[in-house]
């Protein structure tokens, strides 16, 4: 990174290229702030973050992933976090926004994912230790009132009679409300009541965060 403090790249590619070391450097910690587990948008730059960051149960080595419930809501995802921390890494839950991806090695290097754009994302990297220090103390903040990754998945799981659970199954299938309630053979608006029940259990505002809450809690949809 020669002694830039402060740059931006354009797309993946621009940034293995430029500051793919930096991963190769991480020594003591690298702690990973992310929406969901779709940041990086092209597979060859996961497989070379994965690759050349240093494994989660290396001695002395601490890796720290903190996440949103949304990076729950499909069963691959919630499967690569349960063998991420089965390797040693931290995994937390937070209920707090977060941005699209903030990842800080050793806190003194800050990788800024932006929104994807039609030329790729844009990432801003910097070793600025004022702004290294003032992201990282944001995010400690959100870790500390964050729960882990069992804790999320385990706690108040709601019970799903074979009902609530065909309903659910409805509502995934793209159905219109008429279709699914013949499907079940019951009346629109018997299936329109159950489908409010549904919802009201699983503490969703509307059909599709009744969706994602049920892939957070691992529900078979």
């Amino acid at each position: 990174m020669r002694n830039e403090k402060v740059f931006s790249v354009q797309g993946d590619t621009e940034l293995m290229a430029r500051a793919g070391h930096l991963f190769e450097s991480a020594y003591t910690e690298f702690l990973c702030a992310a929406r969901d587990l779709r940041t990086w948008s092209q597979p060859e730059a996961r497989a070379a973050v994965q690759n050349r960051v240093r494994a989660a149960d290396s001695p002395g080595f601490t890796t720290r992933k903190l996440l949103s419930p949304v990076a729950l809501a499909e069963e691959e995802a919630r499967a690569h976090l349960r063998l991420v921390q089965s390797k040693g890494a931290l995994v937390r839950i937070s209920s707090s926004p977060l941005p699209h991806e903030t990842i800080v090695i050793d806190r003194r290097v800050m990788i800024l994912a932006g929104r994807e754009t039609p030329t790729g994302r844009e990432y801003t990297v910097t070793t600025s230790q004022n702004l290294v220090d003032g992201v990282l103390s944001l995010l400690q903040a959100i870790w500390d009132n964050s729960v882990d990754l069992d804790t999320y998945l385990h706690r108040d799981v709601p019970h799903l009679d074979a009902d609530a659970r065909m309903i659910l199954k409805a509502l995934g299938s793209g159905l219109t409300d008429a279709s699914a309630a013949k499907r079940l053979g019951v009346s629109l608006r018997t299936y329109r009541r159950r489908v409010a029940e549904l919802m009201a259990k699983l503490e969703a505002d509307s059909r599709f965060q009744a969706g994602l809450r049920a892939g957070e809690l691992g529900l078979p949809r």
